[in-house]
Protein backbone atom coordinates (compact mmCIF):
# COMPACT_ATOMS: atom_id res chain seq x y z
CA UNK A 1 0.00 0.00 0.00
CA UNK A 2 2.86 2.41 0.83
CA UNK A 3 4.39 1.79 -2.58
CA UNK A 4 1.11 2.70 -4.29
CA UNK A 5 0.87 5.90 -2.23
CA UNK A 6 4.39 6.95 -3.25
CA UNK A 7 3.64 6.22 -6.90
CA UNK A 8 0.43 8.28 -6.71
CA UNK A 9 2.26 11.17 -5.04
CA UNK A 10 4.99 11.01 -7.68
CA UNK A 11 2.47 11.12 -10.50
CA UNK A 12 0.57 13.99 -8.86
CA UNK A 13 3.78 15.97 -8.32
CA UNK A 14 4.88 15.43 -11.90
CA UNK A 15 1.47 16.56 -13.17
CA UNK A 16 1.64 19.72 -11.07
CA UNK A 17 5.08 20.59 -12.40
CA UNK A 18 4.00 19.93 -15.99
CA UNK A 19 0.91 22.12 -15.54
CA UNK A 20 2.91 25.09 -14.21
CA UNK A 21 3.47 27.77 -16.83
CA UNK A 22 7.05 27.88 -18.00
CA UNK A 23 8.90 30.47 -19.98
CA UNK A 24 9.95 29.07 -23.32
CA UNK A 25 13.59 29.58 -24.14
CA UNK A 26 13.99 32.27 -26.75
CA UNK A 27 16.57 32.67 -29.49
CA UNK A 28 18.74 35.74 -28.81
CA UNK A 29 19.88 35.94 -32.46
CA UNK A 30 16.27 36.21 -33.60
CA UNK A 31 15.64 38.65 -30.76
CA UNK A 32 18.39 40.92 -32.05
CA UNK A 33 16.48 41.26 -35.32
CA UNK A 34 13.24 41.99 -33.46
CA UNK A 35 15.03 44.63 -31.37
CA UNK A 36 15.53 46.71 -34.52
CA UNK A 37 11.89 47.81 -34.02
CA UNK A 38 12.74 48.83 -30.45
CA UNK A 39 15.98 50.60 -31.39
CA UNK A 40 13.98 53.48 -32.84
CA UNK A 41 13.18 54.55 -29.26
CA UNK A 42 15.66 52.61 -27.06
CA UNK A 43 19.40 52.10 -26.74
CA UNK A 44 20.89 48.98 -25.17
CA UNK A 45 24.52 49.93 -24.59
CA UNK A 46 26.05 50.07 -21.11
CA UNK A 47 25.98 53.72 -20.14
CA UNK A 48 24.18 54.53 -23.38
CA UNK A 49 21.86 57.50 -23.65
CA UNK A 50 18.13 57.46 -23.21
CA UNK A 51 16.15 58.24 -26.32
CA UNK A 52 12.37 58.58 -26.54
CA UNK A 53 12.41 55.50 -24.30
CA UNK A 54 14.93 54.52 -21.61
CA UNK A 55 18.20 52.67 -22.20
CA UNK A 56 17.39 48.96 -21.82
CA UNK A 57 20.87 47.74 -20.82
CA UNK A 58 20.39 45.41 -17.84
CA UNK A 59 16.58 45.57 -18.03
CA UNK A 60 16.11 41.89 -17.12
CA UNK A 61 16.08 41.78 -13.33
CA UNK A 62 15.95 45.56 -12.90
CA UNK A 63 13.28 47.42 -10.95
CA UNK A 64 10.85 49.36 -13.13
CA UNK A 65 11.04 53.11 -13.57
CA UNK A 66 14.58 53.71 -12.27
CA UNK A 67 16.83 54.37 -15.31
CA UNK A 68 18.90 57.46 -14.45
CA UNK A 69 18.11 60.52 -16.51
CA UNK A 70 14.86 59.21 -17.98
CA UNK A 71 11.54 60.86 -17.14
CA UNK A 72 9.05 58.02 -16.71
CA UNK A 73 5.29 58.35 -16.70
CA UNK A 74 3.74 58.45 -13.25
CA UNK A 75 2.12 55.08 -14.01
CA UNK A 76 5.50 53.46 -14.69
CA UNK A 77 7.11 55.02 -11.63
CA UNK A 78 4.28 53.70 -9.47
CA UNK A 79 4.18 50.20 -11.02
CA UNK A 80 6.93 49.07 -8.61
CA UNK A 81 7.86 45.74 -10.16
CA UNK A 82 11.01 43.93 -11.16
CA UNK A 83 11.40 43.25 -14.86
CA UNK A 84 11.50 39.47 -14.66
CA UNK A 85 11.25 37.52 -17.88
CA UNK A 86 7.63 36.78 -17.00
CA UNK A 87 6.77 40.46 -16.40
CA UNK A 88 8.54 41.48 -19.60
CA UNK A 89 6.55 38.88 -21.52
CA UNK A 90 3.24 40.26 -20.26
CA UNK A 91 4.34 43.87 -20.83
CA UNK A 92 5.64 43.24 -24.34
CA UNK A 93 2.39 41.52 -25.30
CA UNK A 94 0.26 44.61 -24.50
CA UNK A 95 2.24 47.41 -22.84
CA UNK A 96 -0.74 49.68 -22.20
CA UNK A 97 -2.76 46.88 -20.61
CA UNK A 98 0.08 45.96 -18.22
CA UNK A 99 0.93 49.56 -17.28
CA UNK A 100 -2.11 51.75 -17.78
CA UNK A 101 -0.74 55.21 -18.49
CA UNK A 102 2.61 54.15 -19.94
CA UNK A 103 4.05 56.45 -22.58
CA UNK A 104 5.23 53.53 -24.69
CA UNK A 105 3.33 53.85 -27.95
CA UNK A 106 4.39 50.44 -29.30
CA UNK A 107 1.25 48.24 -29.43
CA UNK A 108 3.08 45.05 -28.44
CA UNK A 109 4.29 41.76 -29.87
CA UNK A 110 1.46 39.31 -30.50
CA UNK A 111 3.60 36.24 -31.17
CA UNK A 112 4.88 34.56 -28.02
CA UNK A 113 7.96 33.34 -29.88
CA UNK A 114 8.84 36.94 -30.83
CA UNK A 115 8.51 38.04 -27.20
CA UNK A 116 10.64 35.14 -25.97
CA UNK A 117 13.30 35.82 -28.60
CA UNK A 118 13.40 39.52 -27.70
CA UNK A 119 13.62 38.75 -23.97
CA UNK A 120 16.46 36.28 -24.64
CA UNK A 121 18.30 39.04 -26.51
CA UNK A 122 17.69 41.63 -23.78
CA UNK A 123 18.94 39.12 -21.21
CA UNK A 124 22.37 39.05 -22.87
CA UNK A 125 23.03 42.64 -21.73
CA UNK A 126 24.16 42.73 -18.08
Amino acid sequence: MKKLTYVALGIAGTAMIAAAPAMAAGDAAKGEKIFKKCHICHTIEKGGPNKTGPNLFGIVGRKSGIEDGYHYSKAMEEKDIVWTKENLDVYLKKPRAFVKGTRMSFPGLKKESDRQDLIAYLDTFH
